[in-house]
């Protein structure tokens, strides 16, 4: 255990005792990854819940995906789908790409392509590279949306700048149904993109 840790939980828990959001997600966090502490889901999820039912974004987003995976709760994707959306209600991007997952797979919702373009778009409009990559898989196969390689490919290649691995595959997969001006047209929407933001 480190020495910094130890103070850090020290300065975390009396501001988490007054009800400081911050504090009780981190406080979740050191639990939920045993940093400073003994790793303990069951401590994470008190801490994470305290957080969200004060409108924590990240702290309700974190409890989505402790419900989503039965991790310090029993797995409920009902649940999961509850906290996301209050996160992605608020605008939380890694939420809304969460949301628009469960909506793709019918997982704690009625499955609906079409809704969950709508959250994929919301999150990968402000950047996340995960949300990217799975809406360029929604426009590669015409999920929920009109068949677009080009947008599709456009996605991969914002996410895949990113660092996204998923991404940086499904790159060359895409390109070889392209021709060369489809691709670089792709890769011009892509630009233009990330100029307006």
């Amino acid at each position: 255990m480190a020495e910094d840790d130890v103070s850090t939980l020290d300065e975390l828990r009396p501001r988490a005792d007054q009800g400081d959001t911050d504090a009780q997600l981190n406080l979740g966090a050191m639990y939920d990854f045993g940093i400073g502490v003994a790793k303990d889901e069951v401590e994470a999820v008190k801490w994470y819940r305290k957080a969200a039912d004060q409108g924590n974004a990240k702290a309700q987003n974190w409890l989505g995906g402790r419900y989503d995976n039965g991790q310090g709760v029993a797995k409920d994707e009902v649940e999961a789908v509850k906290w996301y959306r209050k996160a992605a209600d608020q605008g939380y991007a890694k939420a809304q790409n969460w949301l628009g997952w469960m909506y793709a797979y019918g997982r704690g919702v009625a499955k609906d392509e079409v809704e969950a373009v709508k959250w994929y778009r919301k999150a990968a409009d402000q950047g996340d590279d995960y949300a990217q990559c799975n809406l360029g898989v929604m426009y590669w196969f015409g999920n929920g949306v009109v068949k677009d390689e080009l947008e599709a490919y456009k996605w991969f290649l914002l996410s895949g700048a990113q660092g996204n691995e998923l991404a940086k595959k499904k790159i060359p997969l895409i390109e070889k149904d392209l021709t060369a001006s489809q691709r670089a047209e792709g890769q011009r929407l892509a630009r233009e993109w990330k100029s307006k933001k």
